[in-house]
Formats: C-alpha cells, sequence, structure tokens
C-alpha cells in the first residue's frame, strides 16, 4: 500500500474555506473517479508545520492506480470549476503532491 499526499497552503484566514473545498472534491469529484472517502484522509498544520498547511492523504495500492486517478481527473468538468474555486483561497504555487510506501 502507498499513501499520495497532496499539499497545499491555505491563505490567511481562508483556511476553513480550503477545507469547504477539499471537502466538496472528496465526495463529488473524488467519487467520480473511484476514491472512496474510507480511503482518504485530510490534515492540517499545527505544532512544528505551518498553520496554513493542508495535506489531503489518498491510500492507493500502486503508482498504476495513482495515474489512473490522474486521467480520470483530466476528463472531469467538475474538476476543473472546482480548481478555479480553490485558487482562490490557497497561495499559489504551493500545491504538490508526494508518495510514500507504507512499512508493515
Amino acid at each position: 500500500m502507498m499513501i499520495a499526499r497532496w499539499n497545499c497552503e491555505a491563505k490567511f484566514g481562508m483556511k476553513s474555506e480550503a477545507l469547504a473545498l477539499l471537502k466538496e472534491w472528496q465526495e463529488q469529484i473524488g467519487a467520480q473517479v473511484g476514491i472512496e472517502t474510507s480511503r482518504t484522509r485530510t490534515v492540517t498544520g499545527s505544532v512544528g508545520a505551518k498553520e496554513a498547511m493542508i495535506q489531503n492523504e489518498i491510500e492507493i495500492d500502486s503508482l498504476s492506480e495513482l495515474d489512473e486517478f490522474f486521467t480520470k481527473f483530466g476528463q472531469v468538468q467538475m474538476h476543473a470549476d472546482w480548481g478555479k474555486k480553490m485558487n482562490e483561497v490557497i497561495v499559489s504555487g504551493s500545491t504538490f503532491w508526494e508518495v510514500f510506501r507504507v512499512v508493515d
């Protein structure tokens, strides 16, 4: 198993809006491309991390599964519209993906 983690940083005072949009993405867009909410988790910065940091983790079985999700995202118009809304509440250039292997 692997964890694919999408990172972004909320603009000052916009963290709750960014979290609401991320939840909307999970429930509507993620569901359309086959991501089960039971396989996701959202965390935010607290102690020793930027308070504005938001991370959305998705459990995946392989990199090919993640690649399939990326391909499917590109075909969902709602994802493009959501991205424009998310752009209003996060710091431009702060997004990036990380992938981790889970060690048993």
